[in-house]
């Protein structure tokens, strides 16, 4: 133990060596190198190496604000912190020139600012005042953005694998009551609470038991373990290595998806750095307990974040669920009693431990304590990752995080869950985010995905899409998921066609109870949870595509009639050049008319107009 305290103080020391140096920092989350920040970095090593500059160059992961990417921090000691977004490498030398050695700051480029006093040895939430983070909270997301991913020694020096070593010296059912107390749930589907999760496995008999991660993050439009992984990869690490002590395992899995290649990266690198400072691997800090932790790359089926299909898969046989019970807490992996929680559940159990469970329960509601990370994606302004409170309404995180919907446009629904979870309308955007509140309006917390819809969006084409997905993803065991869902999805796809029935309503909702009711596991029963809720929320949509052949939202092609407005059209040939059909004729400065039959309704005519004169009804 003495040697870890050496080990903290040193890393203390360096980092705070680092903090009083000049410093160019840049965001490479994957999001961050998707939009070229890897070529930012090569363009500020460039440029401060022909300079000449004493500034040191480093990189940070996903701060949240990945409609801002690519991000660079700018810290030069005495002076507040600039983190700038937008910066392509054809700004990058001004940006330098300016800051660094002008000492004068972009501000029309910045997106937020750091009080020159605040570093994250005092605190990592630095950026409370500014506006994206006005609502939010910074635990599980705390490092996100501030420290470098692949340093262990950052991660030490701001209350890195203090946790595990308050925890070694407690009893083992402590650690349990502990979580219990914090009122932590699962992050990564229905809510399970973690204590109770980890009190099954604890009080099952067995020699071998396993701690397992659920990495296979597969819902369209969501990205919180991954960001969290690249991010603070040490942090899912220490929470699993808790998870072992209190239930008595010695051996973990982190199951990842192979489409998250800088994830695995940087998980192994962490691996390898924790095992180098004994801090991983046999007898821990001196102390009788082992534990080793493996990366097992899934090839990416949604099925496999259902926990027995990805146990399978683990197990190298073919990722479907088993029959429950037993539960992997009793016949888990290799039959063996198993802890499995989500990257998210993990990340947060060493601040619960550090902070203690009341730091942790005095956030949220009565029965969803903590915070929740959360994407935001969809047609909102603010793109990105959020953390927030338990408790916070739909509405302060689509209008004050998110920054409101693109274009002035008028607010629809906003799916949460992901394919599991349902389409909320705008009259729940005062709903609370939590467990309960979210299912009584016939939606999940799910992983975290918010995908936010304007009234340009047909609720029956939302609908078919994650049909779609569902029914692809579908392992095909049980008869209800396989052929209920290509059931339902020929429904979806006849109304979308204007060939619709009134009493394909009624069918599409029986058939989605009697799939909720029958099907193995929790794929096919959440999977019609789209469906329900566009039926309760949006049925005078299915109704006009099936009474009126109208698609209202002017989405679905086979209900699309593309007209010129006359008055509007100036004969100028553009939509007639434009037309791959041949459907528009009409002589030069007159107007132009489109023949129905012929038109495919491809859009390139309204693309092309500049005179606002086609219109789709």
């Amino acid at each position: 133990m003495n040697n870890m305290s050496e080990l903290r103080a040193k890393c203390k020391e360096r980092y705070e060596k680092k903090l009083s140096r000049p410093r160019v920092v840049v965001g490479l989350g994957t999001c961050g190198i998707a939009s070229g920040g890897d070529r930012v970095m090569k363009a500020i090593k460039e440029e401060v190496a022909a300079k000449g500059l004493d500034v040191d160059i480093d990189f940070t992961s996903c701060i949240g604000m990945c409609y801002r990417e690519p991000m660079v921090e700018v810290a030069i000691p005495g002076m507040p912190s600039v983190v700038y977004g937008d910066i392509y490498p054809d700004k990058v030398p001004q940006l330098l020139e300016s800051h660094v050695v002008n000492k004068t700051p972009v501000y029309e480029w910045a997106a937020i600012q750091i009080p020159g006093d605040a570093t994250p040895l005092e605190g990592i939430d630095i950026m409370e005042k500014a506006p994206y983070y006005e609502k939010q909270v910074r635990s599980v997301t705390s490092r996100l953005g501030r420290t470098n991913p692949e340093s262990i020694e950052e991660y030490i020096a701001t209350g890195g694998y203090e946790a595990i070593e308050k925890c070694l010296k407690m009893e083992r059912q402590a650690i349990i009551d502990e979580i219990k107390k914090s009122g932590l749930r699962g992050r990564g589907g229905g809510g399970f609470p973690t204590g109770n999760k980890w009190q099954f496995v604890y009080n099952t008999p067995g020699e071998k038991k396993y701690a397992v991660c659920n990495a296979d993050e597969g819902d369209p439009g969501a990205f919180m373990d991954r960001s969290v992984l690249e991010g603070d990869p040490h942090a899912v690490m220490e929470g699993m290595m808790i998870a072992g002590l209190a239930i008595g395992a010695d051996e973990g899995y982190i199951y990842c998806r192979a489409e998250y290649p800088l994830a695995i990266r940087r998980l192994n690198l962490a691996i390898a750095e924790a095992e180098k400072h004994g801090l991983l691997g046999d007898n821990i800090l001196g102390s009788n307990f082992s534990f080793r932790i493996k990366i097992k790359a899934g090839a990416g089926a949604f099925v496999c974040g259902e926990e027995t299909a990805l146990l399978n898969s683990i197990e190298g046989q073919r990722g479907m669920p088993r029959v429950r019970p037993p539960f992997p807490a009793v016949k888990g992996l290799w039959g063996k009693p198993t802890c499995l929680n989500n990257v998210e559940t993990y990340a947060n159990v060493p601040n619960i431990i550090r902070n203690g469970a009341d730091w942790f329960a005095q956030m949220g509601t009565d029965k969803s304590k903590g915070s929740k990370v959360f994407c935001l994606t969809g047609k909102i302004n603010n793109t990105g990752l959020a953390e927030v409170p338990m408790g916070i309404t739909l509405r302060e995180i689509i209008f004050n995080i998110a920054g409101g919907i693109q274009d002035n446009k008028k607010f629809k629904a906003v799916q949460s869950g992901g394919p599991s979870g349902g389409c909320i309308p705008a009259e729940h955007l005062d709903t609370p985010i939590d467990y309960d509140s979210l299912a009584a309006i016939g939606s999940i917390m799910g992983s975290g995905g918010l995908v936010v819809m304007d009234e340009t969006t047909c609720m029956v084409d939302v609908a078919k899409f994650f049909l779609n997905f569902t029914q692809l993803e579908s392992c095909g065991k049980c008869t209800p998921c396989r052929e209920g869902t290509k059931r339902m999805l020929e429904l979806l796809q006849k109304i979308c066609d204007g060939e619709g029935e009134l009493e394909d309503i009624d069918t599409l909702e029986r058939l989605a109870k009697v799939i909720k009711n029958s099907a193995l596991c929790g794929l096919g029963q959440t999977c019609p949870n789209p469906i329900l809720t566009t039926l309760r929320y949006f049925r005078n949509e299915y109704e006009a595509h099936i009474v009126d052949k109208r698609c209202p939202a002017g989405v679905c092609a086979a209900l699309l009639v593309y007209v010129i407005d006359a008055e509007k059209c100036t004969g100028c040939g553009a939509c007639l050049r434009a037309c791959p059909s041949g459907a528009i004729t009409g002589e030069k400065k007159q107007p132009h008319s489109i023949d129905v039959a012929k038109c495919i309704k491809c859009g390139a005519c309204i693309t092309r107009c500049k005179f606002d004169a086609i219109k789709k009804a």
